[in-house]
């Protein structure tokens, strides 16, 4: 019966590497390292793997999962910055752009009532020059 034990705990220890690795022959790839996903990719049901028989190959998947989770927790912290970031440039390129396009449609309006202000104003000329007609040029 020890013998059956030892291969039964060495092909828990060998799925346990395999899902570190990141290399599962039977579990999809991405597959969290879990007591349970151990179990199942050691071809057994998750119920196999139990404290009572293999207490120090489960403390050393639970230290592992707690020291990795710690990372990922981490991990996942870094991403959350970086999308947050992210976010937030794109929200102020957009405010930017929208600022741009108010500038532009304020540049348009000027320079069309400059045009608009000169055309009234030889138009005015035009009127006053009808009515008073300019000086006649000195003659000598």
């Amino acid at each position: 019966m020890s013998s059956v034990t030892e291969s039964a705990e060495q092909r828990f220890r060998l799925a346990f590497e395999r899902l570190k690795a990141g290399n599962p022959q039977v579990l999809p790839r991405g597959t969290p390292v879990s007591q349970n996903n151990v179990a199942r990719e050691a071809g057994t049901d998750p119920t196999a793997l139990r404290r009572t028989r293999y207490p120090a190959l489960i403390r050393e998947i639970q230290a592992w999962v707690e020291i990795n989770g710690l990372e990922r927790a981490i991990k996942k912290q870094r991403q959350e910055k970086r999308r947050s970031a992210k976010s937030d440039l794109s929200t102020r390129v957009k405010e930017l752009e929208n600022q741009r396009d108010k500038a532009q449609s304020q540049l348009n309006s000027a320079g069309r009532m400059v045009l608009e202000l000169r055309q009234e104003n030889a138009r005015l000329r035009s009127r006053l020059d009808d009515l008073i007609p300019p000086p006649a040029p000195w003659r000598k």
